[in-house]
């Protein structure tokens, strides 16, 4: 990606769900369980109540530069959500996703890995 600052916070979003998903089923695969378990635990996690509680673990620690992505993914106009969630829930999962997008595009993978560190400590508790 020549430079994902130019592309919308839908595109990022949208990149990012995907990142973010494939980082909460690797996590899951230390698990080791049938994958129906899996997958069910799968859908707790990458969910909009879940990205936001997610974003709330990191938000203190995020740069400028990465808190200015997030809030472009947060108020990013969308016409729908999902019934399970709140629509400020939605905004800031859209956000978290856009955050995971944008440095999986800009190659700093090892700086994802770091955030979403902080993310499982919290959610492997659970």
């Amino acid at each position: 990606m020549d430079n994902p600052n130019l592309l919308s916070p839908s595109v990022l979003a949208f990149v990012g769900d995907a990142v973010y998903s494939l980082y909460v089923r690797t996590a899951l695969a230390d698990v080791n369980r049938p994958s129906g378990e899996l997958h069910k635990l799968a859908v707790k996690l990458v969910n909009a109540s879940a990205q936001a509680k997610a974003y709330t673990l990191i938000s203190d620690k995020l740069t400028e530069k990465e808190d200015s992505v997030f809030k472009r993914g947060r108020n990013f106009h969308t016409h729908s959500k999902p019934s399970s969630a709140s629509g400020g829930e939605y905004h800031t999962a859209t956000g978290l996703e856009s955050l995971f997008g944008y440095l999986y595009l800009s190659g700093q993978t090892e700086r994802a890995d770091e955030l979403f560190s902080i993310i499982w400590q919290e959610f492997s508790k659970e």
